[in-house]
């Protein structure tokens, strides 16, 4: 019964075929051959010795029926090219190849015939030629910028399409895949390709290339002349929306582009200033005001305070702005006002543009202390400095990554008024008094320990003349708080710590000129460092000096050269060997001879 039930099966199943799919003799192979084909293949694969086979009734063995193969994966697309209209091609075989069948695409590229890896190797391929592709961003005034799709990130993101390709024609049984094989004499079959771009590559084009064509809106400003205040408008301006452009251009390109050159038009949004004539009529209350003096300090130095105190005078802070002193005062060169003066660097005074910048910086600290603004970067100096009490100063350096940073925490704006006069420096901050009036706000500094120099340090230098001294003045080391201190009517309410400081030591050095042909100037001055007294070395270098023979002159003929008496290593090193890396500073950091006295003078940066 069984055998004769799946004659009946078979003959429907032929009978359906011949009525479905009329197969014309002269250009395809009839249902009967395709299914002997089948047959065929089939019983090429008698199963091997010991592979299990199954009884049927009448004593006979079967084959297995073949297990239907997975069906096709569809993977999602995103922007697949259509179907392509190519003319179909004949009806190959059932599938038993591993190349692609005719007639198969996998977006607009012709895989027929490939193999898995042809197939993947031509769509990367045609993936590269549409990264060179060309988009133009619009974006206001007639600007633009042109941008290379593969710098938007375009990747192909279903290689898994070229396994469906392969597999069209060979998977399920025998009319599952005739049908497949049939169907692609009368239609292509197209996978989608699918792409993706990467949105963090569009945002950065966007922010590197867009802000150039930007418009940005002017806030109104506060000014301050002769005590008083004066308000300049706002402007409006026009700037790109980074976040609605990217989403646009995304947007286009992932369901409009026809993977070809293309353009799109870039959001533009108008950006309103902010402030207006009512509220910066309010900033008139003082909120706190603090002076320094550089009263000691010389020409240079007077002039690099006052320049810093202009380019940081006049400032309107809205609230929840921060103010970034090293960026109003910087760059630290000739064309911005500065000039060389003394600062502090690796523990040692020198010369360099701007020294006396971080007066600037500790005046200003001072004042917004007082305002109760918030201090978001503060650094102390590494050694102490004159001009404020220890852990109250707020020192800026280029090369050591230091700023004074503070926001304007208030709910209104403020401005910041500054000003040199007589060697002193002022700096006030206005705003809007909100704290009771019977409230005050005092910092106190408390000292926790001090490190008096104990020695002197002198360094011998052969590359200066003899006779030649040059001194840096030594420095107490502290450690040391700062507190704030709130009091009302009179009586303290609350007390907290805002910072502490660590102030080096360091103790009094001199660099000596050791460059002579006297040897006896030379051997008197080494005689004179041994001592390890600096102001024993500057009255033996001032007498030397008188008498000394500089490099280049002939000494009596009565006198030996350092060269005939060779004296021992110990006092008269040859002349092109330093000074010991323990003694000897780098050369940037000696000051020159005719800054002695401000070495020891002058306060630092």
């Amino acid at each position: 019964m069984k055998i004769k039930g799946k004659k009946i099966v078979a003959a429907a199943v032929l009978a359906a075929l011949a009525v479905l799919w009329p197969v014309q003799a002269a250009k395809a192979q009839s249902i009967e051959d395709a299914l002997e084909a089948d047959s065929k293949a089939v019983e090429a694969q008698e199963p091997g010795e010991g592979e299990k086979q199954e009884e049927i009734p009448d004593g006979g063995t079967e084959t297995p029926e073949e297990p239907a193969q997975d069906q096709e994966s569809g993977a999602a697309q995103t922007g697949g090219a259509g179907t392509n209209t190519a003319e179909a091609g004949p009806l190959t075989t059932m599938g038993n190849s591993n190349t692609v069948s005719e007639g198969v695409y996998i977006g607009s590229v012709d895989v027929s015939g490939k193999t898995a890896e042809e197939a993947k190797q031509a769509v990367e391929a045609y993936v590269e030629e549409l990264k060179g592709l060309t988009v133009v961003f619009h974006i206001m005034d007639g600007n633009q910028i042109e941008v290379a799709v593969g710098d938007m990130g375009l990747q192909w993101t279903n290689p898994d399409a070229v396994q469906d390709a392969v597999a069209l024609g060979k998977k399920g049984n025998i009319v599952q895949r005739y049908k497949a094989l049939q169907d692609l004499r009368h239609k292509n079959k197209v996978f989608d390709l699918a792409y993706d771009f990467d949105k963090e590559s569009i945002r950065q084009i966007l922010s590197e290339q867009c802000g150039e064509y930007n418009t940005e809106a002017k806030d109104a400003t506060l000014t301050r002349v002769n005590g008083v205040f004066s308000v300049t408008p706002g402007e409006s301006g026009r700037v790109v929306d980074e976040e609605a452009s990217l989403n646009q251009i995304y947007d286009y390109m992932m369901n409009e582009w026809d993977f070809g050159d293309a353009s799109v038009d870039m959001v533009v949004k108008v950006q309103e200033p902010r402030g207006s004539e009512e509220e910066l009529a309010q900033v008139k209350d003082v909120l706190g005001t603090f002076t320094t003096s550089y009263s000691t300090s010389g020409s240079s130095r007077s002039a690099n305070v006052s320049n810093g105190c202009n380019l940081i005078a006049g400032t309107t802070l809205y609230p929840g702005d921060e103010f970034s002193t090293y960026e109003m005062v910087s760059p630290f060169s000739v064309d911005n006002g500065y000039f060389m003066a003394g600062s502090y660097m690796n523990g040692q005074l020198v010369d360099s543009l701007g020294g006396g910048i971080c007066q600037v910086s500790t005046t200003l600290y001072n004042a917004v202390l007082l305002s109760e603004l918030e201090v978001t970067e503060r650094h102390n100096h590494s050694m102490i400095v004159t001009y404020v009490d220890p852990s109250a100063d707020a020192a800026i350096a280029e090369s050591a990554g230091k700023d004074f940073k503070f926001v304007n925490n208030t709910g209104h704006p403020v401005y910041i008024d500054g000003y040199c006069e007589n060697k002193n420096i002022t700096f006030t901050i206005y705003g809007v008094e909100t704290r009771p009036a019977n409230r005050e706000v005092i910092y106190e500094s408390k000292v926790l320990s001090v490190t008096h120099p104990d020695h002197e340090v002198i360094y011998t230098d052969v590359a200066m003349p003899i006779g030649q001294v040059v001194t840096q003045s030594a420095h107490t080391g502290y450690k040391a708080e700062l507190w704030k201190v709130v009091k009302e009517n009179g009586a303290e309410i609350s007390r907290e710590q805002i910072n502490s400081s660590s102030y080096k030591m360091t103790p009094r050095t001199a660099t000596v000129g050791l460059s002579t042909n006297d040897v006896n100037a030379y051997n008197e001055m080494l005689a004179a460092v041994a001592t390890n007294n600096i102001d024993h070395v500057k009255n033996v270098a001032a007498a030397l000096a008188q008498f000394a023979i500089q490099p280049g002159q002939v000494p009596p003929a009565d006198q030996a050269s350092p060269a005939d008496q060779q004296p021992g290593a110990e006092q008269a090193p040859p002349a092109d060997q330093a000074p010991p890396a323990d003694q000897a500073p780098p050369a940037d950091q000696a000051p020159p001879a005719d800054q002695q006295p401000a070495a020891e003078q002058a306060p630092p940066g």
